[in-house]
């Protein structure tokens, strides 16, 4: 689960690409740069080095080698607390790449928001030795996407920073603007657009395809007979491979709603050949799928090409491993074919995006661990009952995750052998306390066993039905609980000095009904953060709607089961070695979200139940 402050200045580099050049009505300098360092920019750290720069005019920036993070500067008022910016629409600093290496460059505003409720918006550059850029950030804006609402009449601070390196970095600042009028926006990019096929099809029946941007090919020719590809191969070397690419007309195909692409293939040439093909997106593509033998002449195959990868994601190759295709931002379908010593043909007669029907599940799921061993049951709930057992769960606490919602006990929900965690739209008291200081306009469940039930090692599984309505961040983990001698709360949940946090399900409803996240975090939540773990774990409901998560925790290695299938392995010493509670968490937002859509409300996170087991040689007193 993304927890606290530690995800806001981890996410500022994650930033966008810079803005483009835009007419300005007005523009009001925030930085003087007239021979000398102006004395309301300031140095991150020691690490930081701060010049005058003649000509051109500017301050050099030189950042030593070091631990720091993010090495940058700090522009304030040179008069007053803040500037009031509210006839603007962005600040924009000119920068240069004064090293001689390419240089990731952010650029950050704050206005005097609670920290705690990310009160930036954030943009960045990308900058080739010697080259010169814009980087611009607009209000209310982040990576070119909607983020906080900056108060624009009160921005505290400019941030200009660049990431940890080995080697020394400089860059020169040239200037810092405010300008554009209140209110814009940003362009939109063609490579943002997303297009969601009707009925999943890709080409065939309905489709209409641009040749001349949708088509791409290599030692082959490809061309459109009605609503087929017609694709001639030429004579070539055997290794050689010739390839063709269908791609959008423009931007990128949204697949969230598909779990596999079909596409049905037929020899019209007078060879055989074996043809293999993947989809591709922004990240990265699925396997590739070949046919199970040559395609004699006249013959016709489907490929059925999955999103769920036949390798798991392992910590060990954590980049390369496991699912790797983005289902919301496909790039293309890419088929390729051996060459040959003579010509052949071949012709694409549909694409079309799918969901396979649901798998048998195996026997042992939901009934013992997935391997062999002397194994206890040590917790059960199926919540048959007609209230929470207060002996295993709390349905109140602290709401670190969102801003905008708020624990209610109502809205922990048991009845009809589930539990349901609701997200509605409900103005109220932080755990229904009418002396608390926290009042929402949205309500939420919660369930966790803090200060309840721990465990240290073992298999946890808990079977589950996601909420479906955009915004929302539904999440099964477990979090370190050293217990009551460790004193505070933020004491005994440390994830540092051997704890950690597992993300066991973690899914944002952006990313459609058959993605989720499985992660770990360690080292605290601040400047030593330490995470691995994929957000890409593509997996078939059963038959119900329902998805069954689960962990393998045992020293040293973490195992992740996803409907009784692996999906995820990772092996290290510095595995948690500390005791941890469950959680069950439905706040709004998340890293990667779509905004909340209050139409959509009230919707629920099911928990259908929850087990762990121990084994004995692993047993505890705790």
């Amino acid at each position: 689960m993304r927890l606290r402050s530690m995800r806001i200045w981890a996410l500022a580099v994650l930033l966008g690409t810079g803005g483009a050049a835009w007419a300005q009505e007005a523009s009001q300098s925030l930085l003087e740069v007239s021979g000398s360092v102006p004395k309301n920019l300031a140095p991150s750290s020691e690490q930081v080095t701060l010049s005058a720069s003649q000509n051109p005019a500017g301050v050099l920036v030189t950042i030593a080698p070091g631990k720091e993070g993010y090495p940058g500067v700090t522009l304030t008022p040179a008069q007053g607390k803040t500037w009031d910016l509210s006839k603007y629409g962005h600040i924009e600093a000119t920068v240069t790449n004064t090293g001689d290496k390419p240089l990731s460059l952010g650029l950050r505003v704050d206005d005097t928001g609670d920290w705690k409720s990310n009160p930036w918006n954030a943009e960045n550059a990308y900058l080739k030795p010697g080259e010169t850029k814009k980087a611009l950030v607009r209000f209310g804006y982040s990576w070119g996407k909607p983020a906080h609402k900056l108060k624009s009449s009160d921005v505290a601070r400019v941030l200009l920073f660049a990431g940890k390196s080995k080697a020394e970095q400089t860059f020169r600042i040239e200037s810092v603007v405010a300008g554009g009028v209140a209110g814009e926006k940003p362009p939109v990019k063609p490579e943002s657009i997303r297009t969601t096929p009707r009925d999943g099809v890709l080409l065939g029946s309905g489709v209409k395809v641009d040749a001349d941007k949708q088509l791409q090919a290599s030692k082959a020719t490809v061309s459109l007979e009605g609503q087929a590809l017609r694709i001639a191969l030429p004579r070539e070397p055997a290794k050689t491979v010739q390839w063709v690419a269908y791609q959008p007309a423009v931007g990128r195909w949204d697949l969230r709603d598909s779990l596999e692409v079909r596409m049905v293939l037929k020899n019209t040439g007078q060879a055989a050949l074996t043809p293999r093909a993947c989809v591709t997106s922004n990240h990265g593509p699925t396997d590739w799928i070949e046919a199970k033998a040559p395609l004699a002449p006249g013959a016709q195959v489907e490929l059925v090409i999955p999103f769920i990868s036949a390798t798991p994601w392992n910590g060990e190759d954590a980049k390369k491993s496991g699912d790797q295709l983005d289902s919301t931002a496909v790039s293309g379908i890419r088929l390729a074919v051996n060459g040959a010593d003579e010509a052949r043909e071949l012709t694409i007669e549909s694409i079309r995006a799918d969901v396979p029907p649901a798998a048998a599940l195996p026997a042992w799921l939901g009934k013992r661990p997935p391997v062999e061993g002397d194994w206890t049951q040590t917790f059960n709930d199926d919540f048959n009952e007609k209230e929470i057992d207060a002996s295993k769960w709390n349905v109140t606490g602290e709401n670190y995750w969102d801003k905008q919602s708020h624990f209610s006990h109502v809205n922990t929900i048991i009845g009809d052998g589930v539990v349901k965690l609701r997200f509605e739209k409900k103005h109220g008291h932080q755990n229904d306390d009418p002396n608390h200081k926290r009042v929402t306009d949205y309500a939420t469940g919660y369930l966790d066993t803090y200060g309840k039930w721990t465990q240290k090692y073992g298999y946890f599984e808990a079977r589950m039905k996601l909420p479906t309505a955009p915004g929302l961040w539904p999440a099964f983990w477990m979090m370190p609980d050293r217990g009551v001698e460790a004193g505070p709360q933020w004491k005994r949940q440390s994830t540092e000095n051997g704890g950690m946090e597992f993300d066991i399900m973690e899914h944002l409803t952006r990313w459609g009904p058959y993605r989720y996240n499985i992660a770990m975090h360690w080292n605290g939540y601040g400047k030593g953060h330490k995470a691995t773990g994929s957000d890409r774990i593509y997996f078939q409901p059963d038959k119900d709607g329902f998805v069954t998560a689960g962990v393998l925790w045992t020293p040293g290695e973490l195992v992740y089961y996803c409907n009784g299938r692996e999906v995820g392995r990772w092996k290290n010493e510095r595995i948690s070695t500390i005791p941890a509670d469950i959680m069950f968490t439905l706040p709004m937002g998340g890293w990667d979200n779509s905004p909340l859509d209050d139409e959509k409300l009230p919707d629920d996170f099911v928990i259908d139940y929850v087990r762990c087991w121990q084994r004995a040689d692993l047993a505890t007193s705790k």
